[in-house]
């Protein structure tokens, strides 16, 4: 089968929006002949320097970016990129149009971004059209907001007007509309597609570990020696919800536990002060920003990750962690809610704050005096992510999919 791929962000070795596109790239062609469309800005070397190392002779990579705006990181992060990355959108039709005339594609597939709101337009070639997975439809749920300060509210409120803003892009619904699979990472950017006109609607986490990544992760072994230690990793931002799980760790009032958390961002003075107020200093350790090497290796010393972030439609450290055989303590929020199970970890409400925090609390006391529980959720863990969440899995369920949206079931008629 030839396959189109659009793969704005792109890069092997690394994470996040850029792994998702290499990834899935290579993982569709080991099985079909794969074009990707993506810049040259941000990857190439990379990507060639890779190929080189380990060809795959059916992975053809198209290069271009706009003509008068050749960086996309040229005027910073945020809002110049979304700019850049909507017009290069409309650039990468073109490229598309003209390649499928010389080869002739079977379907066309857009990996990332993983945004719902902006459009694809790829999907208005004449060919079967898969478009994500697609994330961005989470909320904060508005009794969390009264935590917030007024920078963090601005902020959300701006991320909830471009969204809008985005639902009503004629183009953004006509891409919905357009799709023969749209694949969500949540139930709520579900929603907000079914609103756009999305019809066949799959909920798909866009996470994934290389087998090596997992095969690492498994040797990692739960701790014996006290403290119990609870851990999150990620950047300290209001939304990711380390205040909670401060507070729940005071709640819970675990005098031979600690709290460790990995990261750097605008809200580390705060959480500090936080821990200073609630009696816990002593008890919570801040490490920073370290390696990824770094991180996972503190992550190794723990017990429980803690996860209880607001709106989150990816949550890669749920998958880090059940494969290090680790509880999780989250939200039954956006993409931890998809992933963790009830045999995997505590999947807590988020209705109030205070709520959350005595369940949160609940969880962590729970999962604190029972080592035995600990083993049988960090097991469930390492088999759910085995089974679901390497890329290699992945790659056969992106398989079957095509295969079924090109070549779909006959209705028989009696």
């Amino acid at each position: 089968m030839k396959v189109l791929l659009s793969a704005y962000s792109c890069e092997p070795g690394r994470g996040s929006e850029r792994g998702v596109g290499w990834n899935v790239a290579r993982e569709v062609a080991k099985r079909h002949e794969v074009w990707v469309l993506t810049r040259p800005d941000e990857s190439k070397d990379a990507i060639e320097a890779e190929l080189a190392r380990n060809p795959l002779p059916n992975l053809h990579f198209v290069y271009f970016t706009l003509p008068f705006w050749q960086d996309s990181m040229r005027w910073g992060q945020s809002g110049a990129m979304q700019i850049h990355y909507y017009l290069w959108q409309i650039q990468a039709y073109f490229v598309a149009k003209k390649l499928h005339r010389e080869i002739g594609f079977d379907l066309a597939h857009h990996v990332t971004f993983v945004k719902y709101s902006s459009p694809s337009f790829l999907a208005f070639l004449p060919i079967p059209f898969i478009w994500g997975p697609v994330g961005g439809g989470e909320t904060a749920p508005a009794p969390f907001w009264q935590d917030f300060s007024l920078r963090a509210r601005l902020y959300e409120v701006g991320r909830d007007l471009v969204r809008k803003l985005g639902e009503l892009d004629p183009f953004a619904r006509l891409t919905a509309q357009n799709s023969t699979v749209v694949r969500a990472t949540t139930t709520d950017t579900a929603a907000r597609l079914r609103q756009m006109g999305a019809q066949d609607i799959q909920i798909v986490p866009e996470v994934g570990l290389l087998e090596d990544e997992l095969w690492a992760l498994r040797q990692y072994l739960l701790p014996t020696d006290a403290p119990v230690r609870f851990i999150s990793m990620g950047r300290l931002l209001h939304w990711k919800g380390y205040h909670l799980g401060l507070r729940a760790f005071a709640k819970a009032n675990l005098p031979h536990a600690e709290y460790w958390l990995v990261g750097d961002g605008p809200e580390r003075q705060t959480l500090q002060a936080m821990a200073q107020a609630l009696g816990i200093a002593h008890r919570v350790r801040f490490w920073g920003r370290l390696s990824r090497e770094d991180t996972l290796e503190k992550l190794r010393e723990c017990h429980v990750l803690v996860h209880p972030s607001l709106h989150d439609s990816g949550g890669w450290v749920c998958i880090e962690g059940m494969a290090a055989g680790r509880p999780v303590v989250c939200l039954d929020l956006g993409g931890p809610a998809v992933q963790v199970t009830a045999e995997t970890g505590f999947k807590v409400a988020a209705q109030t704050p205070a709520q959350t925090v005595h369940t949160m609390a609940e969880a962590m006391t729970c999962l604190a005096q029972d080592p035995a529980l600990r083993e049988t959720m960090g097991a469930a863990g390492r088999t759910l992510v085995s089974e679901n969440y390497g890329w290699r899995v992945v790659g056969e369920r992106l398989d079957r999919l095509y295969q079924a949206t090109v070549r779909p079931t006959p209705v028989k008629v009696s």
